[in-house]
């Protein structure tokens, strides 16, 4: 599928809106992604899909967020957390960015976890547009195979650190 309209999405492995139940996420960085798929070859995880959202819902999602781990001082208290964490339609994790060979960097990148509310919101008001990287992704773990970094490196989507204010981020007392 070169690309699609965000009516052909689906979410949770399903196409109707029962979001209830399940938990996606939003991965910006295409080199975590790749590491999570395998360069697109991991069982099930052969279709790496670019899906981009308004800025508007990415940071509904950023001020709905509760922090995936317990952080003491931050939080009043575990049980508190949990709480939180229950009640929240989002999630944020911050896990290592990987370089070219999937190795793990000092820097970490963003994962946001949808649920309930924001799933819907998801599929339904904040999809631009999905496009398939697989083949982009097979192209540049192909010239990795070969030690081809510099060429690996120039096919890389660009990405920038996200501007963001900080209202969105209140919620998760950053």
């Amino acid at each position: 599928m070169p690309s699609a309209d965000a009516s052909d999405l689906r979410v949770c492995g399903r196409a109707e809106k029962d979001y209830e139940r399940c938990l996606t996420w939003i991965k910006p960085s295409f080199l975590w992604m790749m590491y999570r798929c395998g360069w697109a070859e991991k069982a099930g995880q052969e279709t790496v899909l670019a899906i981009e959202i308004t800025r508007d819902g990415f940071e509904w999602a950023l001020r709905h967020a509760c922090l995936s781990s317990y952080v003491r001082g931050l939080h009043p208290d575990r049980d508190t957390w949990r709480r939180q964490l229950k009640r929240a339609p989002t999630r944020v994790q911050w896990d290592p960015e990987r370089d070219l060979h999937l190795r793990p960097l000092t820097h970490r990148s963003l994962q946001l976890g949808l649920s309930g509310e924001a799933v819907g919101r998801y599929a339904d008001e904040w999809t631009v547009a999905v496009s398939d990287v697989t083949p982009l992704a097979r192209e540049i773990h192909d010239l990795v195979s070969r030690s081809e970094l510099d060429a690996a490196a120039g096919l890389l989507p660009q990405e920038h650190p996200y501007p963001v204010g900080d209202e969105p981020l209140a919620a998760l007392h950053l």
